[in-house]
């Protein structure tokens, strides 16, 4: 057993592609061990490098996910229209340099046109079919989106919601207070 300080953890973060819209919902929860610390938190924001309109949500540390969506924010002013690009330059910085390999964070970004998971083992991950999801729910919310794409009544931000719901059923360590925050190309 290790003697160090318990890390923050677990959240769940969604996102879903359906008709032409992005939607990307977070909890609010930040728990340190086994102990609930806040359940307002927002873990997804809204980029606008060089004017475009970027949503970006993140699991793990906080401090480590605005340090990366400040680098994401700058890649994407390097390369504006180019998610894609500014995505890869990010993972790479992030794999390669020194200071960024201690980052533990994942995130989900989208332009309304493309999304992606970034990682910090230097992958960028477009999804199959149209839903990601990441953090310790992220397995529960994307079975639920999956299984829910299908059904032709709902959109994009109901099945992030419902997803999202089961989510905050099953694990301990995501609640129902949602951030949603939906972008269209």
């Amino acid at each position: 057993m290790s003697n160090e300080f318990p890390g923050w953890h677990g959240t769940t973060i969604i996102g879903v592609k359906k008709d032409g819209k992005v939607v990307i919902a977070g909890d609010g929860q930040v728990s340190l061990g086994q102990t609930v610390i806040k359940g307002s938190a927002r873990k997804v924001r809204r980029l606008s490098p060089g004017g475009s309109d970027v949503v970006c949500g993140f699991a793990g540390s906080t401090a480590d996910a605005f340090t990366l969506l400040e680098r994401l924010e700058a890649k994407l002013e390097a390369t504006p229209g180019q998610l894609a690009r500014g995505c890869v330059e990010l993972a790479k910085d992030w794999r390669t340099d020194k200071y960024l390999q201690k980052l533990e964070a994942m995130l989900i970004v989208s332009d309304g046109a493309q999304m992606f998971v970034i990682t910090g083992a230097g992958d960028v991950l477009e999804p199959e079919h149209d839903v990601t999801a990441i953090g310790s729910g992220g397995n529960f919310a994307l079975a639920a989106a999956r299984g829910l794409m299908e059904a032709d009544h709902l959109d994009a931000e109901q099945i992030a919601r419902k997803a999202m719901a089961i989510a905050a059923d099953i694990c301990v360590y995501t609640n129902g207070n949602l951030t949603v925050e939906t972008i269209a190309p």
